[in-house]
């Protein structure tokens, strides 16, 4: 198993676990759904997701993902994970509250080990 990260807001899992696939806005308007590897998910969340709250962070079995996955380069060297397709939730083996400290900065959940 080779696990991926994906932040979204809870409502939108939810979302995703009536309708039983998850998909985003991005998938739409850019043809994929962001995720990171573990090493990746601060530095995203605290880009993007500052003094957010409601957010919930999305285990992913990459193994299990039935849409397309693709390492892109982002920018410098960097290459993150898109998923080009609806995410199977079956693929989804884990969610946790993904909350920000006080400064509305995001850390390393400890459920995450980096390697």
């Amino acid at each position: 198993m080779k696990l991926i990260l994906h932040i979204t807001p809870r409502q939108d899992w939810e979302k995703a676990k009536l309708i039983g696939i998850y998909q985003t806005d991005s998938l739409e308007a850019e043809g994929f759904i962001h995720c990171s590897k573990p090493s990746q998910i601060v530095k995203v969340a605290n880009l993007f997701f500052k003094n957010q709250t409601d957010l919930l962070l999305l285990f992913i079995d990459s193994d299990r993902v039935e849409s397309k996955i693709s390492y892109d380069q982002v920018g410098g060297n960097e290459t993150f994970p898109h998923i080009y397709g609806a995410l199977n939730n079956d693929a989804v083996f884990k969610t946790i509250e993904f909350k920000p400290n006080q400064n509305g900065l995001f850390e390393l959940p400890t459920e995450i080990q980096l390697e």
